[in-house]
């Protein structure tokens, strides 16, 4: 038995002793051809707008060849990042979607993309969008209802389970043992939780049975441990709530601030009796490890709604290492444009990541962080300016894809 025998029948059976809710896929021989000399990694985040309002809805659409899904597939064969998270694409337990996904888009080549992509590894599970609570969370009278009404009253805004799901795939293999998922942590778990309060009278918005119960994660928090030539990194990654959609108790904006800060407190307290994830292991991440968090966190640091300094305060974090922030040509442009009408960021125009509409315009609102220990050797966000071949492809969401290159010394 050569040496690379037991890490592949470990991996094996590791896989087929997966939870049948988590979908994590490998192929064993990537394992040896992933163990390269490279210690460079490319990461990246990208919010896909892979949904859709039908459950189903997404697989029906990769099955007849959705037009948008080709453009997100051609910009992950341009930029080929390692390791990637795919915000805003619907979870089924099967992983049919994902399975279209890989086969049909990511590994043909696409119209304005570069040669086919393949990820032996991947990672998706429940999220708690679209989940019924069976409680009245919009204080509209009802729990549940139809449309918008159920949607308001789930776990976290969905019109069905898994909608606007994520996605984690990899060149390098996922340690499935070691996942850590925060879909059901309670916000009222959080010490100095930032309990929604009535205006008109300073009380509690939600009533105490309510407020009890409630999930901090509007989708899910996931600590995804990848083993690289270098050694594990941790992909955390995250889609917390748009910071709008609600009234003046700021139900959203203060959700998505602490779902923010539920990282910074994984970052802080490795020994916080409070932070369990759905496994039943408490603490946040030892000291040593090495991350990179990675998401849609729908704050920016200056502009928009939502509160800044939540995601101030991350970027500023002691683990998270500073860098130049991913730029692009497109977000300059648009920004400018936006500017003529009227529409002025407080923040660089050059750092946007999405191009939300005359009312918002543009705003930073997907980040790749890596931790201190790496070094950082190129960012950017796939925005070309509109003359370029490449603005063809770069539409296929109201978001851009941001990367981040870093540089590791083993361990």
């Amino acid at each position: 038995m050569n040496r690379l025998s037991l890490p592949l029948i470990g991996a094996a059976l590791s896989l087929l002793c997966a939870c049948t809710q988590v979908n994590i896929k490998g192929d064993p021989e990537a394992w040896a051809r992933s163990m390269s000399s490279d210690t460079n990694l490319r990461v990246a985040t990208y919010n896909t707008s892979l949904y859709d309002d039908q459950d189903g809805g997404l697989i029906h659409r990769l099955e007849a060849g959705d037009p948008g899904a080709r453009k997100i597939a051609a910009v992950l064969q341009r930029v080929r990042p390692d390791l990637v998270l795919l915000n805003e694409f619907d979870y089924d337990a099967q992983g049919t979607a994902a399975d279209l996904f890989q086969r049909d888009y990511l590994a043909v080549a696409q119209a304005g993309g570069g040669e086919p992509l393949k990820y032996p590894y991947r990672y998706l599970a429940p999220v708690n969008t679209g989940v019924p609570s069976g409680l009245d969370l919009d204080g509209n009278g009802e729990a549940g209802g139809a449309g918008r009404n159920r949607g308001n009253d789930a776990w976290g805004y969905g019109l069905h389970p898994g909608q606007y799901g994520m996605l984690v795939l990899s060149r390098h293999p996922i340690d499935a043992d070691q996942v850590r998922t925060f879909q059901l942590l309670k916000w009222s778990a959080m010490p100095g939780a930032s309990q929604p309060r009535d205006p008109a009278n300073g009380k509690p918005w939600y009533p105490a049975s309510i407020w009890s119960q409630l999930r901090l994660s509007s989708k899910s928090h996931w600590d995804v441990p990848v083993r690289t030539p270098a050694g594990v990194v941790h992909f955390l990654v995250s889609h917390p709530t748009p910071p709008v959609f609600d009234g003046p108790e700021d139900r959203n904006g203060v959700r998505n601030a602490d779902e923010i800060r539920l990282w910074r407190e994984y970052l802080s307290s490795p020994n916080a009796a409070w932070l369990c994830d759905d496994q039943g292991r408490c603490g946040g991440l030892p000291a040593d490890a090495r991350f990179v968090i990675a998401g849609d966190l729908n704050n920016d640091p200056s502009d928009g709604d939502g509160h800044h300094e939540a995601i101030v305060e991350l970027l500023e974090h002691a683990r998270v290492a500073r860098y130049a922030t991913p730029r692009s040509e497109g977000a300059v442009e648009v920004g400018a444009r936006y500017a003529q009408a009227g529409i002025v960021r407080r923040g660089s125009p050059a750092h946007a990541t999405g191009d939300f509409g005359p009312k918002a315009g543009t705003m930073r609102l997907d980040y790749v962080l890596p931790s201190v220990g790496f070094s950082v050797e190129g960012s950017g966000v796939f925005w070309p300016a509109a003359a370029q071949p490449e603005a063809a492809i770069a539409d296929g969401s109201d978001h851009h894809l941001v990367w981040v290159d870093v540089g590791m010394e083993p361990r």
